[in-house]
């Protein structure tokens, strides 16, 4: 009976794994691009292209409105920026390929001596196979920790 019960839990627990692992895998894949995408060097022209890589047309032409007035006049970046989560990927709605997730985390931008860290969750929604940044949008958190007051 001992025997017939553990198998039982085992067999449920590799169950629940494999229906989690799919969603896992957005919020990681999620999580990576997030992180790609508020990464670069100021001065460094390359290190925004590389960013470029994660958008859709419309999600990149939304991104760089945004950057408007904080770049060279060759497109490179005046600041440094660099996101780190403070937690996994949050998947709000996933649906024909298309993913909306929260990712909380800080947000450190750097202009000469300059240094500046913000408390945010980045929104963003993706589509593709493989998937790109449709939207992203940065919402600032007004308390201590991204993870436990901004989701």
């Amino acid at each position: 009976m001992k025997i017939l019960a553990a198998l039982s839990i085992a067999t449920l627990c590799c169950q629940v794994a494999a229906q989690n692992t799919p969603r896992d895998a957005s919020s990681s894949v999620t999580e990576k691009l997030v992180v790609g995408s508020l990464s670069f060097q100021q001065g460094d022209l390359a290190s925004l292209k590389h960013a470029h890589e994660n958008f859709t047309s419309k999600g990149w032409g939304e991104f760089i409105r945004k950057m408007q007035g904080f770049l060279e006049p060759n497109g490179a970046p005046t600041f440094t920026s660099r996101f780190v989560p403070a937690g996994p990927a949050v998947i709000t709605s996933e649906e024909n390929g298309n993913i909306s997730a929260k990712v909380p985390g800080t947000l450190t931008q750097i202009h000469g001596k300059s240094t500046t860290t913000y408390r945010l969750r980045v929104e963003v929604q993706t589509t593709g196979t493989p998937p790109q940044i449709d939207h992203l949008e940065q919402i600032t958190c007004p308390r201590a920790s991204a993870a436990n007051y901004c989701m």
